[in-house]
């Protein structure tokens, strides 16, 4: 067995705010000397398309801070109003921009440039009828055996 640390991270969310922990968490341990691989699956999968187009969803997130002090007086059920989502997306995508945040692209490249192994669930993909043109080059398709291969050595395995 090799000296190298492994971590494992399985990737199922297909959000703008969910996307950037898998990447950072890899982006990072890559730089580390970690052997990194991500399993992307069901709307997972969003992450690893070659056209983004990811958005927030306030609905059902009652941890997301909003401004003006809305996330106190401004009640979940609001949230589901139409365009509320664009809206938040917006306004995310803004933040992000204005504090110098690294954009999911630009993370998810920094990821394929370290080296962190991305692997697209063949299950999901057949399930919901994806293209493999539709994704990035530098990825591997393959099934849950696949990530179970890397993450029974890993030393760290996450759930995103």
């Amino acid at each position: 067995m090799s000296d190298e640390k492994k971590l494992a991270i399985i990737a199922t969310k297909g959000t703008l705010d969910w996307a950037y922990p898998p990447f950072i968490l890899a982006s990072t341990a890559a730089a580390l000397g970690y052997d990194t691989q991500i399993f992307f699956t069901f709307y997972g999968l969003q992450l690893l398309r070659k056209d983004l187009n990811l958005k927030v969803s306030p609905l059902g997130n009652p941890g997301m801070p909003m401004p003006m002090g809305m996330d106190k007086w401004f009640p979940v059920l609001g949230t589901a109003l139409p365009g509320m989502e664009s809206v938040m997306t917006s306004m995310m995508k803004k933040k992000m921009k204005d504090k110098g945040v690294a954009s999911v692209e630009e993370l998810r490249d920094l990821c394929n440039e370290a080296e962190v192994k991305m692997v697209a669930c063949q299950m999901t993909v057949d399930l919901f009828e994806f293209s493999p043109s539709e994704f990035i080059d530098g990825i591997e398709f393959g099934g849950a055996a696949t990530f179970f291969e890397f993450a029974g050595e890993s030393d760290i395995c996450l759930y995103i």
